[in-house]
């Protein structure tokens, strides 16, 4: 999905990099620790110059970026040790939990092998609805949606209307488009039934992405079964829970457990919010997912772990391992918790 702030974080990233100010100031502002957050791993992504691609790390940067972690004294930790070591302030020293959202197929042949050469365990998320079916991986669908045609016809309320998509740089402006009629004019009930209607229409096929790139339930069965692996919940359908009412949110937010627990025998402890930034979760699903009987919940929000998050279990921010910062010098700046402030309007604990 295409990010309007990356320039900013970027910038950010860059001057306290050049500067030095990172190791300088991560004994005051590193905080005790830190949450992890991937998505697709994978040397061979099927559409390398995707807008997407920013989902995806090569293996070899997960294993970098652990390798470093681990030499500079992070304590790999599962998300159930992570949460207690928060609630004892993080007594013990600094540690880190690895999570992934959303199950993709390659967090289990390309992600775990490096998981396991360092003995780092995962916490893999898992939207039952993009596993059955039922819900759609849209932003892959809306690429190729967008790269099917030169002109497409969006239904809008003034009437329909054309848009151009001949050119590279129309494409791009094609899919900000397409991105913004989906999570923002069409209601999060209707979004399926919208993007079934502009891939039907434009001859498009969209079960195709989520059978090549998402695991199956026996594939999932059989990740959740290995000693590194936790299986968390992240909610039924991938929908973004503040844009729904009340009632279809705390769905999404407690029938995922009981389905996780119908497919894999075990109720899931920890929860994260689909897309986790500020239009998506706030204090009424911070709530939900307290209710619901998480032990904790991530948002997407960057920062550090600090011992005051012991108060907000469930509103946990991530540092983004992901395909813009495949630096490892980056990731020891944002762990430094020099870009916490930075890009969090001078806040220090990030919640929501």
């Amino acid at each position: 999905m295409i990010d309007g702030g990356e320039a900013i974080r970027k910038l950010a990233l860059n001057v306290v990099r050049y500067t030095g100010l990172a190791p300088l100031a991560k004994p005051f502002v590193g905080g005790i620790g830190a949450i992890l957050m991937l998505h697709r791993v994978t040397a061979t992504p099927e559409k390398p110059d995707s807008v997407n691609r920013h989902l995806n790390i090569a293996p070899e940067f997960l294993d970098a970026v652990i390798a470093d972690m681990k030499a500079n004294g992070y304590a790999f930790v599962t998300l159930d040790e992570a949460i207690e070591r928060i609630k004892v302030g993080g007594k013990g020293g600094q540690f880190a939990a690895i999570t992934a959202d959303d199950a993709y197929r390659d967090n289990m042949t390309e992600a775990l092998p490096v998981l396991e050469k360092h003995g780092a365990p995962v916490t893999i998320y898992v939207a039952p609805g993009l596993i059955n079916g039922a819900a759609d991986l849209w932003w892959e669908a809306v690429e190729d949606i967008v790269n099917a045609r030169d002109q497409l016809t969006l239904p809008t309320p003034q009437g329909r209307r054309k848009i151009d998509c001949s050119t590279p740089g129309k494409k791009l402006q094609a899919i900000a488009r397409l991105q913004a009629y989906l999570t923002l004019e069409v209601r999060e009930e209707d979004q399926r039934a919208a993007l079934r209607e502009l891939a039907r229409s434009n001859g498009i096929e969209l079960d195709g992405p989520r059978r090549s790139t998402l695991m199956n339930w026996d594939e999932i069965r059989t990740i959740a079964g290995h000693p590194l692996v936790t299986i968390g919940a992240h909610t039924v359908n991938h929908r973004n829970l503040k844009r729904l009412p009340e009632a279809d949110a705390r769905h999404e937010v407690d029938d995922v457990r009981r389905i996780l627990q119908v497919e894999l025998g075990q109720e899931p402890r920890h929860f994260a919010y689909p897309y986790g930034y500020a239009s998506a979760v706030g204090g009424r699903e911070v709530g939900f997912a307290r209710d619901a009987g998480y032990a904790s919940a991530v948002t997407t929000r960057h920062g550090v772990l600090r011992a005051e998050h012991a108060g907000f279990l469930h509103a946990l921010p991530r540092i983004s391992v992901n395909g813009r910062y495949q630096s490892v010098a980056y990731i020891r700046t944002m762990l430094s918790g020099v870009t916490t402030p930075l890009v969090n309007a001078g806040k220090m604990v990030v919640t929501i």
